[in-house]
């Protein structure tokens, strides 16, 4: 079953396409294409708490390209939804109505929980099930969603208004990394039993560049040589020498600090980095729907 998901984040919009597919009872999503567009929503609504008309405009032509994308791909279905920089965006009301007006896409703004648990949600995952529970770690521009799972479902799931764009403009308060660490201190019992799963593009490129690449693990010490590493650069150097874009150049050492923050704190010797963001969960949960309606 052809599935599409439209991820509007804070620092970039993916479009993305993924056969999904069940297989011993777990759902699959093997992904066909993936386009993203940095509009980075998150440089407006950090800053000002709006979205300027430039990247409403910018929005509105990539919104109106993907839904003729779609139109081509013809999926079984796809969903559309917004995250941190939509969600505190005073003019969000105003963005999607004008989107849906030009494209015809309705957009679902959903709050960091409901965020959290939709990445949460993916559990076909190798290395999981040796563990009693899985932290399932997806960093974005805007905020840092974190889902607790065993292997009955999700036992805790929370959002912090911590990521990778709103820390380049400096608008994260001291206040949000002490709540993440009280968060995920009240599991400190458990920590030898959680195996941590990173989610998002910042990760994985970090876990290509530094990582185990054939386990699609990050030990801890890499991840803290990577820190190091990426710092030594400029940031034209990091995308002259080290081949990384422009838009993800600046992001990836904010992204690797949060990580580390949050490993640091667990003593985690090791991350999974299975390559999932929350566009896999979305066409996961897709899947699920519609074969509950099949079922009807």
């Amino acid at each position: 079953m052809l599935l599409s998901a439209i991820d509007i984040g804070s620092n970039a919009v993916r479009l993305f396409f993924s056969n999904v597919f069940e297989k011993d009872s777990q759902i699959i999503v093997e992904k066909a294409s993936l386009m993203r567009i940095p509009i980075r929503l998150g440089e407006d609504v950090f800053v000002k708490n709006k979205i300027s008309e430039k990247k409403i405009r910018d929005l509105i032509k990539t919104m109106q390209a993907f839904k003729l994308l779609i139109e081509v791909n013809n999926p079984d279905a796809y969903k559309a939804y917004a995250t941190s920089a939509m969600r505190e965006a005073r003019n969000s009301k105003e963005v999607i109505d004008r989107i849906a007006k030009a494209s015809k896409i309705k957009i679902e703004i959903i709050d960091g929980v409901k965020e959290a648990q939709i990445v949460g949600a993916i559990q076909n995952l190798d290395m999981v099930s040796d563990y009693k529970y899985s932290l399932f770690i997806d960093v974005g521009g805007g905020s840092t969603e974190l889902s607790l799972m065993s292997k009955k479902g999700i036992v805790a799931s929370t959002s912090f208004k911590i990521g990778t764009v709103r820390m380049l403009n400096e608008k994260v308060k001291e206040s949000e990394w002490d709540d993440m660490k009280d968060w995920l201190l009240q599991y400190k019992n458990d920590f030898k039993d959680i195996l941590c799963v990173g989610a998002g593009g910042n990760i994985n490129k970090i876990a290509k560049l530094f990582g185990r690449v054939p386990e699609k693990t990050l030990p801890f010490n890499n991840l803290e040589y990577a820190l190091s590493h990426l710092k030594r650069f400029t940031l034209q150097e990091r995308i002259e020498l080290m081949g990384l874009r422009p838009d993800r150049a600046d992001v990836i050492i904010p992204a690797a600090e949060i990580f580390y923050f949050i490993m640091k704190i667990m003593e985690a010797g090791l991350l999974l980095v299975p390559k999932i963001g929350l566009s896999d969960g979305m066409v996961s949960l897709l899947y699920k729907e519609m074969q509950v309606k099949k079922k009807k």
